[in-house]
């Protein structure tokens, strides 16, 4: 199975991020977590991402801040899928980050999840990874077959509740 590199542009996003590692464990797939700047370590995050289809990633999530280049400079590197997470700053209550992530050129293209959405970035990693990985596949099928049902009993309870008033 192929891994998912996680990179973030500062420690302090990690308690976003977490839960991208999260959802990467509890479906078994493979991550490598790292800090990388776009800014700071140009250099390096650009070795990386060209370097990452040989050394056996299929997905890059990056997670950034503020001017949020980060998943632009990795994208731009490489043929792999990019997911950019925005993650929400105190100035502009993520907007900011969320358009520097979205508003790729033209053949520099990021998946991008909502701000702080990094749940559903650790989900994106796992359906692009389960396109050749039938386990992975099923995993998602069962998952959102327990997402219906728990839905379909909130509604039970909930017609119960209204039933009594």
């Amino acid at each position: 199975m192929k891994k998912v590199a996680v990179i973030m542009g500062s420690d302090s996003d990690f308690k976003v991020v977490q839960k991208t590692i999260l959802k990467l464990k509890e479906f078994n797939v493979p991550y490598e977590v790292h800090i990388m700047s776009a800014h700071r370590t140009p250099d390096e995050a650009a070795e990386f991402s060209r370097n990452a289809k040989s050394n056996g990633f299929g997905v890059i999530i990056a997670a950034a801040g503020m001017a949020a280049h980060l998943a632009g400079v990795l994208a731009a590197h490489t043929t792999i899928p990019v997911i950019g997470i925005p993650i929400k700053s105190a100035s502009f209550d993520g907007m900011d980050a969320l358009l520097a992530t979205v508003m790729m050129p033209t053949g520099i293209p990021v998946a991008t999840v909502a701000v702080d959405g990094a749940a559903n970035a650790g989900l994106l990693a796992v359906q692009i990874l389960a396109l050749s990985d039938d386990n992975l596949s099923a995993q998602l099928e069962n998952m959102k077959k327990e997402m219906a049902q728990a839905v379909a009993e909130k509604d039970a309870d909930i017609q119960r509740k209204a039933a009594e008033l």
